[in-house]
């Protein structure tokens, strides 16, 4: 028996391509976050200015922390919106095509 081409079921309907993440990559993200934070907490604490300085500069570091954590939640948000949106209108189509049938004659009144 042949197999279905990938993001294809057995009925010949498309099936939606789930992205996938490895470990790896989550672990690498994790790793480039922490390493990046302890090298500007290291640099702020080495730095040769005063502590009202290096307390302004670690507040700016910590908005843009959390700026960035906002801005990934949005486009991810965004992201999952259209998927869905996509999921819907494809359902849609799939029962519109389901309950049309070409060869049907209405009778006459």
């Amino acid at each position: 028996m042949p197999r279905a081409p990938a993001g294809r079921d057995d009925e010949g309907m498309t099936k939606p391509i789930q992205p996938t993440q490895t470990t790896a990559y989550y672990v690498q993200a994790i790793l480039s976050f922490a390493v990046s934070l302890a090298s500007v907490v290291i640099a702020l604490l080495y730095l040769p200015a005063s502590g009202w300085i290096r307390a302004f500069l670690a507040l700016g570091v910590l908005y843009v922390i959390t700026s960035t954590i906002t801005l990934s939640k949005v486009v991810r948000d965004r992201q999952e919106l259209t998927e869905v949106t996509k999921r819907v209108d494809q359902a849609r189509l799939d029962k519109l095509l389901t309950e049309h049938d070409p060869f049907k004659v209405d009778a006459p009144r």
